[in-house]
């Protein structure tokens, strides 16, 4: 319980980049998608220079681009989307191949792909260089309410227990002629998973009460109380402020 918690998506390559503390790369990232996100979806050279600052970061990182390439895949479902802008969108129409295609629904695809595109890109990028329980130290630091920081807490560290209590009961089902591809067996499968639910319930109330017994109070001990020295602060803030003397000069 008590190991550092990292995620898949975690990379382990000891970069400048992963010793920062997780508060300034929070906040790095959350400037930089703001910046993005308010930049006019026109100005199609601050989006170059956008993408060639993630991959410089990627560099020093030492993150891998086809690693970030698979896993960016994540959005096609907000790239089909707006694929499909043009067809149904309004107003002015350009044809192209024999297609007749709408330009603000042109702009708009453009808009959701290239901001989506870079907004997953660096939140890869913070994944991949910070653990799951230094970003929740990172969050705990910026102030975000205790509750959701507990929550996640809470959440990554039985995420695993869930997981192995759903493996034996699935093995004890198909024990028993279980069998997922026939509808009218999904009874047992909608059975099991409110077992579950109960089961972890009933869990949750006895961890609770006893960490109530040893003295929580609504807050987790910190096991690392390092405060980020104004160097990280500003090695971080490169990224947000790059980023805005890129939109102002495009």
């Amino acid at each position: 319980m008590g190991a550092g918690h990292a995620h898949p998506l975690y990379l382990a390559r000891g970069s400048r980049i992963h010793r920062l503390a997780p508060e300034v790369k929070i906040v790095a990232v959350l400037l930089f998608t703001i910046v993005v996100v308010l930049t006019p979806p026109q100005r199609l050279a601050a989006f170059a220079g956008y993408l060639a600052l993630v991959v410089v970061l990627a560099a020093v990182a030492r993150v891998p681009a086809l690693w970030l390439l698979k896993r960016a895949t994540i959005e096609l479902p907000f790239v089909l989307l707006a694929v499909t802008l043009p067809f149904f969108g309004h107003g002015e129409r350009v044809d192209w191949l024999g297609m007749s295609l709408s330009v603000d629904g042109l702009h708009g695809a453009w808009n959701i792909v290239a901001k989506g595109t870079l907004g997953v890109l660096a939140s890869l990028l913070l994944a991949a260089t910070t653990t799951m329980r230094d970003l929740l130290h990172g969050l705990d630091r910026l102030r975000v309410p205790p509750v959701f920081t507990q929550i996640a807490t809470f959440m990554l560290r039985y995420l695993d227990v869930l997981a192995e209590d759903a493996r034996r009961m699935r093995i004890a089902r198909l024990s028993r002629g279980y069998d997922p591809r026939f509808l009218w067996q999904a009874r047992a499968f909608a059975v099991g998973l409110g077992s579950l639910f109960l089961r972890s319930y009933e869990r949750g109330e006895r961890v609770y009460l006893a960490m109530v017994s040893r003295g929580y109070a609504g807050r987790m001990p910190s096991m690392n109380d390092r405060r980020a020295p104004a160097g990280e602060w500003a090695a971080a803030a490169t990224l947000p402020l790059l980023s805005i003397g890129i939109a102002a000069l495009a």
